[in-house]
């Protein structure tokens, strides 16, 4: 078996490269010889059931852990949000956002992340005193002052209420489309992956299942035929009934590719 390796990008394509990549504990393959790819600017959403990989392979491109086999090419410059902000509550909020930054100019970098995430009015305050929805936000500002190019989402909008996760999602494509990095989200909501990804990938037992671009056009809708056709499927590659179609509930705003990455 081949010993970790993990290579910094060269070039400018791909922003993120595994090759043959395998993460295992004990005799168990978690990542199974995994091959994949994504484009700089690409909005990748990664769904599979509990125990598929998700959050592991996530883990491994954020460096937090290991992999036994193959190759990973990553950017150096990445942040990742999980679904508990992880916020240090003896500290102010934009020392929050800045932590481990080394820049005088660090307070001035938080209140930009943070007026980008509508939270400038709470730069000084204590992670006790946020709602949910503003600590994530805290937590998205955190990874955006570090100017990643690969942004990892893992079920960042999953604790939260069904409005503040609607704004979450209109806030991270708003995000994403100022800052231009490749984004890999980890999601079980099928919805979620659809409205916002250029691509969903599901994986089952370590492998992918399938890979399917989303061709819709932005803003997008729940409800409309081509969108509840992409649930079906999905739906059935997870082993889930679709049940009946999703009623149209409105768009999304309006939130191409970034330009600067447009093709």
């Amino acid at each position: 078996m081949t010993a970790h390796n993990v290579t910094r990008p060269l070039h400018p394509q791909p922003a993120v490269s595994l090759q043959n990549v395998v993460r295992q504990f004990g005799a168990n393959r978690v990542i199974d010889g995994l091959n994949l790819d994504i484009a700089p600017g690409e909005f990748v959403a990664l769904l599979g059931a509990s125990g598929s990989g998700k959050t592991t392979l996530l883990r491994s491109l954020a460096g937090l852990d290991p992999i036994e086999g193959g190759r990973l090419l990553v950017p150096a410059a990445r942040s990742a949000v999980f679904q508990e902000p992880r916020l240090m509550p003896w500290k102010r909020v934009w020392k929050n956002v800045t932590l481990g930054v080394r820049d005088p100019q660090a307070r001035e970098r938080a209140v930009k992340a943070l007026t980008e995430v509508g939270l400038a009015h709470r730069l000084d305050a204590f992670p006790a005193t946020l709602s949910g929805g503003e600590a994530q936000r805290v937590a998205l500002a955190r990874s955006l002052v570090r100017e990643p190019r690969l942004l990892l989402l893992d079920e960042p909008f999953a604790a939260l209420d069904a409005l503040t996760r609607i704004r979450m999602h209109q806030l991270i494509i708003d995000l994403w489309r100022a800052h231009g990095p490749a984004v890999l989200l980890v999601t079980h909501d099928v919805e979620e992956a659809i409205l916002l990804a250029d691509r969903i990938i599901v994986l089952k037992n370590g492998r992918i299942a399938e890979a399917l671009p989303i061709g819709l056009d932005r803003p997008r809708e729940k409800g409309t035929p081509a969108f509840n056709a992409i649930r079906r499927r999905l739906l059935g590659l997870l082993g889930v009934e679709a049940g009946p179609p999703q009623v149209a509930d409105g768009p999304l705003p309006q939130a191409n590719r970034p330009r600067a990455l447009a093709t």
